[in-house]
C-alpha cells in the first residue's frame, strides 16, 4: 500500500482511496473509487479540491451533515455512517469511530464526527480526523495510524505521541499540521516524542 498526503489532513491511498481531500494538486487525475469524510469543515470537505478527483463513479462515505453539502453541489453515491458503524463500500471493509475535543469547543462529540478504520491493502488503516487523545481513540486497533499534531483545534505533538504509543500501530504518520494549524516542526516533535516506540514516517 503506497500513501501520500497532500496537505493538512487529506491522506491518498493508491490514489484511489481518499479522506478529506484538501490542497490537491493537479498532479492527481479524477479516479478516486471512494472519499471518506470526516467532517464537515472547509479543511476536510473541500468541494473544490473532491471535484479535482473525484467523477460519476466516486463513493462519499461522510455524517449526515457532511452528506447534505455534498448534495447540495450535485453529488450522488453517498454512504451516511454514524459513529461505531462497521460497512462496508466498493468492497473496503470500514469502521467510523468518534472523533472529537476534550475541553474544546471546535469538535464538540454531540456533533457525532468521525474517524475511520479501513482495510486497505492488508493493513488496517485508521484516519482519526480532527480529535484529541480520548479514551475512544485509544480503543482503536489498526497497523497504520494517521493522527493530527498541529495542536489548538486537536491534540498536540506530544498528546498524539502518547496516543500512538498506547495504540501501538506497526506505523505512526503525523498529519494536520504545517499549513492550517501548526508548523512543520510539529512532525519532528512528534518524533522525537515516539523515543522509538513505534515506527513513524513524516509526510513532509
Amino acid at each position: 500500500m503506497d500513501f501520500k498526503i497532500n496537505l493538512h489532513a487529506s491522506i491518498c491511498l493508491d490514489g484511489k482511496i481518499f479522506f478529506d481531500p484538501f490542497g490537491i494538486g493537479k498532479e492527481l487525475p479524477r479516479k478516486a473509487e471512494i472519499v471518506f469524510i470526516t467532517h464537515p469543515h472547509y479543511d476536510h470537505l473541500s468541494l473544490e479540491d473532491i471535484a479535482k478527483v473525484a467523477d460519476e463513479n466516486t463513493v462519499f462515505v461522510c455524517t449526515a451533515d457532511a452528506a447534505e453539502i455534498l448534495r447540495g453541489a450535485g453529488m450522488e453515491n453517498i454512504r451516511i455512517v454514524r459513529a461505531g458503524e462497521k460497512f462496508e463500500v466498493r468492497g473496503v471493509k470500514a469502521e467510523a469511530f468518534p472523533a472529537y475535543n476534550e475541553g474544546k469547543p471546535f469538535h464538540p462529540k454531540a456533533n457525532g464526527w468521525v474517524g475511520y478504520l479501513a482495510e486497505y491493502g492488508g493493513e488496517r488503516v485508521a484516519v482519526t480526523g480532527d480529535c484529541d487523545a480520548t479514551d475512544d481513540l485509544a480503543a482503536i486497533k489498526c497497523d497504520v495510524l494517521f493522527l493530527p499534531v498541529g495542536g489548538k483545534y486537536t491534540m498536540n505533538a506530544e498528546e498524539a505521541a502518547a496516543a500512538a504509543l498506547k495504540i501501538a500501530p506497526k506505523l505512526a504518520v503525523p498529519m494536520h499540521y504545517g499549513s492550517v494549524a501548526g508548523t512543520k516542526e510539529d512532525g519532528k516533535r512528534f518524533m522525537k516524542a515516539l523515543n522509538g516506540g513505534v515506527p513513524c514516517r513524516l509526510p513532509y
